[in-house]
């Protein structure tokens, strides 16, 4: 079985990046700033990018097994 992550706040991705070296799959991240979604979307473009946090709605966010904060 492949762990699952998720990554709030998520800035240029150390997490999934972290994560990716353990076989740990990141499927969403949530980061508003541009720069740094760049950077993920280099990086992890199989990765769903959510956006704002405060817009969210917990019903429509695939669920994880790890959830990281930035």
């Amino acid at each position: 079985m492949t762990l699952t992550m998720g990554s709030l706040f998520d800035g240029i991705g150390g997490f999934p990046l972290a994560a990716a070296r353990y076989g740990i799959k990141t499927v969403w991240a949530s980061e508003i700033e541009p720069f740094p979604l760049r950077v993920t979307s280099l990086r992890f473009p199989e990765m769903a990018q959510l956006g704002d946090i405060t817009r969210l709605k917990g019903a429509d966010v695939p669920p994880v097994d790890i959830v990281t904060g930035g």
